[in-house]
């Protein structure tokens, strides 16, 4: 392979100069990213080629600042679009490898190089690269646990709707499986929603819920009780049949403060007047 190369190159201008071969060279040692490039860039608009030649600039001239804010946008990138951090991992590393390749290019070229030059070279290359990935992983864990956080909050959020319906009435809806999280979840909610809204009766429609573990029948007995030490009424509505028995067989009974009606429908007559 015959390269482009005169005298007065640096190692940036002589990668620039040949840089299809470099993306040729780095393609060759990505066996499995090469495949993926269309898809990533369709997935989280990341052009994996130019982002290899704006690393490779960074790291050659020494950019520090440059190098770790690109690593942090990168990091945001992937854990935004949840892309296999495999991938990255691959694509730094076949950086690294055609780098080399055109660092050994270069200096068979620069046939006078200084031994002591080519040594603090590598340093610079290893260090930076080390320094992109460590500064991409860190960034990629912590975006990515904030993007958990976030929606774990709106889910447990939209989970446990407390709808008002007049200033002492309100209606939660419960719908799809329970479990002791979210039981935890719709404690705190209930008890906290009693509190500062003053609510005197709490319309809990069940009739979204197929089944329920026997702690789960505890916790929301507790769930009740607490609400009727509180001063609020319980009206519960929709119970299914397989849940009915689960709750007799396992010998639990509601407070007596507490009204079981057939249907919502039957609680907002009763309560929505």
């Amino acid at each position: 392979m015959e390269y482009t190369y005169k005298d007065t190159f640096n190692l940036r201008e002589f990668i620039e100069a040949n840089h299809l071969e470099f993306e040729r060279k780095l393609l060759s040692e990505a066996v499995n990213v090469k495949d993926k490039i269309d898809e990533i860039l369709a997935i989280g608009n990341i052009d994996l080629v130019n982002n290899a030649h704006t690393l490779a600039s960074y790291i050659i001239e020494g950019k520090e600042e440059e190098l770790s804010i690109f690593a942090k946008q990168e990091g945001i990138a992937w854990a935004t679009h949840s892309i296999d951090l495999t991938f990255k991992l691959e694509w730094i590393q076949a950086i690294r490898r055609t780098l080399w390749s055109f660092i050994q290019v270069f200096q068979e070229y620069k046939i006078a190089s200084d031994i002591k030059d080519f040594f603090d070279l590598e340093r610079q290359i290893n260090n930076q690269v080390d320094r992109f990935l460590n500064t991409f992983f860190i960034k990629y864990s912590t975006y990515k646990d904030t993007l958990i956080k976030a929606h774990r909050e709106l889910v447990e959020k939209l989970s446990v709707p407390i709808i008002p319906i007049n200033p002492s009435v309100s209606i939660l809806p419960l719908i799809g499986s329970m479990d002791s999280l979210r039981m935890n979840v719709l404690q705190e909610k209930v008890l906290t929603g009693i509190g500062l809204s003053r609510i005197q009766t709490l319309i809990m429609d069940l009739s979204g819920i197929a089944d329920m573990e026997p702690d789960v029948i505890d916790q929301l007995m507790k769930v009740i009780d607490g609400g009727t030490m509180m001063g609020c009424d319980t009206v519960i509505t929709g119970l299914r049949p397989d849940v009915v028995r689960k709750i007799v067989s396992l010998g639990f009974t509601f407070d007596q403060n507490t009204i079981t009606l057939g249907t919502l429908q039957q609680a907002l007559k009763e309560y929505f007047r």
